[in-house]
């Protein structure tokens, strides 16, 4: 028996990220914005230099090689959780975003940390973007930051409907770096909950920005998902390969920077070098067919 309303839940899902990127184990590069108005970080440069150092960085990902970017106000530190995330900031990184979409020819997708949602979901209507990263989709957990925090799936399907935006695409942490799990949620319980939840991807991560899980949490993720997983920190030229053994793509910025270090510019070497290791995965795992 076909139950209608499911029917369309799931209609609005991917089926893979191939479908999704166009492409084999996608790789998503980091646009790491600099400090927007009203962060501790911030020395009143203007919003044009903002734009300016974000469309270097996106430039140089795409001439590198990635199938995507990922627009993230990742230098507002401390960062605030959810409801807290204050105007001038969310409207500073909508209009960054904008430019960037309108500057690449791949997808764009868009992150606010920490646990954006429904501000990244609108920050990626107002850009144009295809899809969000949510931090903390359900669950609960404590930030780095001190805060308790609990998922945001009611409020973001609800407000995603209601701004006829379900063709942008929910991409949901698992285990997140940054935070600690409240007791009894295993990465188990938290998959579970996040499929259920609707979320169209998953991400898996290590402790901090930059740090890589170990290996056999991505196995243990993959068995026990549904969903298309995605890398979310940590990996690297070095490590990539050994990581879509069982992500089926992944989300890199720190390692991709001039002398792997996260405040400094792209490298396009270092992109490059990442894609070369990427491609040829994509080419052994083609031929095993």
């Amino acid at each position: 028996m076909t139950v209608e309303w499911r029917e369309r839940l799931d209609e609005i899902r991917i089926k893979s990220l191939e479908d999704f990127f166009g492409v084999r184990k996608p790789i998503i590069g980091m646009v790491h914005l600099w400090p927007l108005p009203g962060a501790p970080g911030y020395t009143g440069y203007g919003m044009q230099r903002i734009i300016d150092e974000a469309l270097r960085d996106a430039e140089t990902l795409v001439k590198g090689g990635v199938d995507a970017l990922m627009v993230e106000n990742m230098w507002d530190l401390p960062f605030y959780t959810q409801h807290g995330i204050p105007p001038e900031e969310m409207t500073a990184q909508a209009v960054a975003a904008r430019a960037v979409v309108e500057a690449v020819d791949v997808p764009v997708g868009i992150n606010v940390v920490h646990n954006g949602g429904r501000v990244t979901l609108s920050i990626a209507v107002a850009a144009g973007a295809s899809f969000i990263r949510v931090c903390l989709l359900t669950g609960a957990q404590v930030w780095d930051t001190g805060e308790f925090d609990h998922g945001c799936a009611a409020e973001l399907l609800r407000t995603r409907k209601a701004l006829h935006a379900e063709h942008i695409k929910i991409f949901a942490d698992v285990d997140k770096k940054h935070s600690v799990r409240f007791p009894g949620i295993d990465l188990a319980t938290h998959i579970e909950w996040t499929e259920f939840y609707l979320a169209d991807a998953l991400i898996v991560s290590g402790k901090m920005t930059g740090s890589a899980p170990e290996l056999e949490k991505v196995r243990r993720a993959r068995e026990l998902a549904t969903r298309p997983i995605l890398m979310g920190s940590g990996t690297n030229a070095d490590n990539i390969a050994a990581f879509l053994q069982y992500a089926d793509g992944a989300i890199v910025g720190s390692s991709l920077k001039k002398d792997g270090i996260g405040e400094n510019p792209v490298d396009l070497e270092r992109v490059k070098r990442y894609m070369d290791a990427v491609h040829r995965v994509r080419d052994t795992s083609q031929g095993a067919k």
